[in-house]
């Protein structure tokens, strides 16, 4: 698996934001968690911050999974807040942000 790609942003005064372009075979869950651990400044795999304890990591990749057809989901968000980050997901990223 190929890590996605991360944009960071904290001028003009803003505070720091994160974009995590999800790869296309690479969960969800995967990105999200990958996405708020970079935000928090931690590796993915020593983070303190743990997905599960704000959502189900497997029905947000069932949201997100490809339709009765095969096609891919082009639209749909799901947010939500986790030490005081608010993370959104789309079908191709997850941008992590301040809790306004």
């Amino acid at each position: 698996m190929t890590e996605g790609r991360v944009t960071e942003s904290n001028g003009c005064g803003l505070r720091r934001r994160i974009q995590y372009d999800r790869d296309a075979d690479e969960p969800p869950s995967i990105a999200a968690a990958t996405a708020l651990a970079r935000y928090h400044g931690h590796e993915v795999t020593a983070a303190g911050t743990q997905l599960y304890d704000y959502v189900d990591p497997d029905a947000l990749d069932e949201l997100f999974a490809d339709t009765n057809r095969g096609d891919a989901r082009a639209t749909g968000i799901v947010e939500f807040e986790a030490d005081g980050a608010t993370v959104t997901i789309r079908p191709d990223c997850v941008e992590v942000r301040p809790t306004d």
